[in-house]
């Protein structure tokens, strides 16, 4: 069984780091694994007045997560938390009220920063979010990328040893969570 998992990075920029990070874990996945990773570019301020005709970008976003097994989530920090376009988009995807897109799926986190304490409040802070939303996140490996610059070549891409390892980790781990959950029935989609 081929397991498909949608990358949601919480960083818009050209070079985002995180994007280089889901990247990386789209190439090191078992060969039984597909990561596909959606842009959050086209997503609007979440509206409540139009959550029930939602735009085409919201509708494509909530039915890429619905068909995914699992979601793995590369953010950034900023301020001691999440981006807004990633809890925007967290917003948008849970909405109406009874019809989140986020409900019963395997997810996983990883973060990339410039500083040299990564992303760990950011992390958390999603990590919060997420229990609300009735995801089934795994807690090791915590993948938090500190001095990024420094572990990716010229092109933007991860190059360092230390950092794949940890990055693959962390996606074999989802892989077997959520192949667990599926076997276990705690997961149905």
């Amino acid at each position: 069984m081929k397991l498909h998992i949608v990358g949601i990075a919480g960083s818009l920029r050209r070079g985002s780091y995180n994007r280089a990070a889901l990247r990386a874990a789209a190439e090191l996945a078992p060969a039984n694994t597909e990561i596909k990773t959606v842009s959050l570019q086209d997503i609007p301020s979440y509206n409540e007045d139009r959550e029930k005709s939602p735009p085409e970008s919201v509708a494509d976003l909530k039915a890429s997560i619905r068909t995914a097994d699992a979601i793995l989530f590369a953010t950034p920090e900023y301020n001691y938390s999440i981006p807004g376009i990633l809890k925007n988009a967290i917003d948008w995807a849970s909405r109406p009220y009874g019809d989140s897109a986020w409900d019963d799926k395997p997810a996983a986190i990883m973060g990339a920063s410039i500083s040299p304490i990564g992303t760990a409040r950011a992390q958390y802070h999603l990590r919060q979010i997420l229990s609300y939303l009735n995801m089934y996140a795994i807690n090791k490996p915590e993948v938090l990328i500190t001095v990024a610059p420094e572990k990716c070549n010229s092109s933007g891409d991860f190059v360092d040893l230390e950092t794949r390892e940890h990055i693959k980790e962390l996606i074999e781990a989802l892989v077997s969570w959520t192949t667990r959950l599926k076997k276990a029935q705690l997961i149905t989609y």
